[in-house]
């Protein structure tokens, strides 16, 4: 996989790992921007029916390497995610 590839022109790269890449089945892909951080949950889950409860819920989000918190309330806007950037879905870890 590589995260070096740029998203065009008007979208965003989204990265996956572990269970959410399982789930997607791809690695990454782009989407288009801007989408507020609120609004990107739901954006999966129509594209990926299940993810949002099954996977989203008890992961971390990145954008350009920084952690974000998701908003309970779709319409509170927050963050929103813009050209260029690059969005992690990252699962739960555990160690042992």
């Amino acid at each position: 996989m590589s995260t070096s590839a740029k998203a065009p022109p008007g979208h965003f790269k989204i990265l996956y790992f572990g269970p959410a890449e399982n789930h997607t089945s791809i690695t990454s892909e782009n989407l288009p921007a801007p989408l507020s951080v609120a609004k990107l949950f739901s954006t999966l889950e129509k594209k990926y029916g299940g993810i949002k409860t099954n996977l989203l819920e008890s992961c971390l989000v990145t954008v350009n390497l920084e952690y974000v918190d998701i908003p309970e309330d779709e319409n509170d806007e927050g963050m929103v995610i813009q050209e260029g950037d690059e969005v992690a879905i990252i699962p739960p870890v555990s160690s042992g």
